[in-house]
């Protein structure tokens, strides 16, 4: 459903690249670190925001934000020690050594000013137990800090819910709701038995989906059946909120019964409806997450307000505001149950890994954020590659790679985006939205639930080096036409298979998408759920300027978005990778 766009100056692009100044893609990249030395003043004061946000027997991962209340200074060093076993095993944003239990971590290149009040943040892995305690003591540049080591970046909004018994990560040491709805369908496919018990998202794709529209299970009847599914332990419960005025206002096939102008009907008669149930006392045990609003926010970065691939529908959601003042009221409402977590929609890496996309996407979502009551602190964390199909990481070449002198941006399928895969993108923009004022703790979810690109086709090392283009699409994973493409895409696969902090910066694998639902019809087909016929989904279609003109690579015969599809579920049973 997620779509590609970028502005294209092509010319101004090849200006900004060289082959010797390509930054890193990935998260905690290796950097070098600015000079410490006389011309870094200590701190007068300094507090620190010190969380672990996963731990398990064997290791740790952690996120550090230090604030200078003191003097400005030109780099910092910010010191402490273990009280443990631990030994640090990866760092990013920082330059993390250690020397027995003490700890140092530097800046880097990019990040070594701090102006009185502003802060810096960065993160690490490290071996342990899994009984790591928050330092008592931390130094910045040689002066003890005395202020919160514990708390939250942002001050405490006092209309925010208590944090309770709230987890850093909803998904550790929880299982995960299976919507038996998905799971008949799946076990009553030939091989699907595989699969059925996988958990998947629950979508609440219209009003009538909180009560069970034609017959289906309402979103009682979920939270219900998954106290039965929770027993004694703790539960997941994952629900894909969706249904803005003028949804998806770049593409048909999951435009929704809303019009541009009904926020109000969207307050009143589906967030309210929505966030009642979710406060009531009898689900107050389950760990419950919400996907909030895909497709929405990224579009009006890049298809809005004279980009060349805008839409006019896109450009009425962001003249008239609702997109962002509906995710605002719906992180708001939600939010006000303390066993709520939502996670904002973050489109992908072909839609918003370019330079001009990136910054911009980050800053809309702190606007959204802040929107209607909303903070930062009714935010989780953000989800990326929702019902997409972007390979989770190719191995086979990486960004900084150059064939004959030409990097890798250049080729035809990376068009000078600044990512290769998902999980690259989704490090290094959680370390992006950190940066624009989201708090330090917040964590990523990627849906891997069509990103397998798995069976007899699946390269086994790099392309040829006979150019740049024969090197990238010879290795790639993703063999989409073009990554613009997004509806039933043939030749994908099932993904990796739900889990718990599988990366740094990383709450969960998830198939926010269930496998087998269809994006979209392959011809116009009449339904009372406003979702239209989208030429994307049409297999014989030639593209458009978001997919470069390319042809759509959809699967045909394909019934309307969210409708079962068993010739796609069998092909990404067929091309699941890891394999079944």
């Amino acid at each position: 459903m997620s779509r590609t766009s970028r502005t294209t100056m092509r010319r101004s692009r090849m200006a900004l690249i060289a082959a010797g100044a390509l930054v890193a893609a990935a998260a905690g990249s290796a950097a070098a670190a600015a000079p410490f030395g006389s011309s870094a003043a200590a701190a007068a004061g300094c507090t620190v925001d010190y969380k672990i946000q996963n731990q398990w027997n064997g290791g740790l991962t952690a996120a550090v934000s230090v604030t200078n209340t003191g003097a400005a200074v030109s780099a910092w060093q910010l010191e402490w020690s273990f009280t443990g076993s631990e030994k640090i095993s990866q760092g990013w944003n920082a330059a993390v050594s250690q020397s027995g239990a003490a700890v140092t971590a530097k800046n880097l290149s990019y990040n070594g000013a701090l102006a009185t009040g502003a802060s810096a943040s960065f993160g690490f892995n490290a071996t342990g137990n899994g009984n790591s305690a928050v330092p008592a003591t931390f130094k910045l540049n040689g002066v003890t800090c005395n202020g919160d080591t514990t708390g939250p970046t942002d001050p405490p909004d006092p209309t925010d819910p208590p944090a309770g018994d709230r987890a850093d990560n909803p998904y550790q040491g929880a299982e995960v709701y299976v919507n038996p709805e998905w799971s008949a369908n799946a076990a009553a496919e030939a091989g699907g038995s595989r699969i059925a018990d996988q958990p998947t998202g629950v979508w609440l794709d219209r009003i009538a989906a909180i009560e069970g529209a034609n017959g289906g299970m309402g979103l009682r009847d979920h939270l219900d059946e998954a106290l039965t599914q929770k027993g004694s332990g703790e539960l997941v419960v994952q629900l894909v909120i969706y249904n803005l005025p003028g949804r998806d206002c770049a593409a048909l096939a999951s435009n929704g019964e809303l019009g541009p102008t009904e926020i109000g009907r969207y307050k009143s008669e589906y967030i309210d409806p929505i966030a009642a149930i979710l406060a009531d006392e009898k689900y107050a045990g389950l760990r419950i997450v919400t996907t909030v609003e895909i497709d929405s926010l990224p579009n009006l970065v890049t298809n809005a307000g004279g980009r060349p691939t805008a839409t006019p529908a896109c450009d009425v959601m962001k003249a008239n505001g609702n997109y962002v003042k509906g995710v605002g009221y719906a992180l708001n409402k939600l939010g006000d149950a303390p066993n709520v977590y939502n996670y904002i929609d973050a489109g992908h890496h072909g839609w918003i890994g370019w330079d001009d996309n990136f910054g911009a996407s980050a800053d809309i979502f702190h606007e959204a954020a802040t929107a209607e009551g909303a903070t930062v602190n009714d935010v989780q964390g953000f989800i990326t590659n929702t019902a997409n199909y972007s390979a989770l990481k190719e191995e086979n070449f990486a960004i900084d790679d150059a064939v004959n002198g030409t990097s890798v941006r250049q080729s035809k399928w990376v068009d000078w985006n600044r990512y290769t895969d998902e999980l690259s993108f989704a490090q290094a923009f959680r370390n992006e939205l950190v940066s624009v004022g989201f708090n330090s703790g917040i964590g990523m979810l990627i849906d891997t639930s069509r990103n397998g690109w798995g069976g007899a086709n699946r390269p086994s090392g790099p392309g040829a080096s006979t150019s740049v283009d024969t090197y990238v699409d010879g290795g790639r994973y993703d063999r989409r036409i073009h990554l613009g493409n997004w509806c039933n895409q043939s030749g994908a696969g099932l993904g990796e298979r739900p889990q718990a902090a599988p990366e740094a910066g990383i709450d969960a694998y998830v198939w926010m998408k269930p496998p087998g639902e269809s994006d979209g019809s392959s011809k116009e087909i009449p339904n009372d759920e406003g979702k239209g016929f989208d030429r994307m989904c049409d297999p014989t279609y030639t593209g458009n300027a978001r997919n470069n003109n390319n042809m759509s690579g959809a699967l045909g015969d394909a019934p309307v978005s969210g409708k079962w599809f068993s010739a796609q579920f069998q092909e990404l049973m067929k091309n699941a990778y890891p394999a079944l």
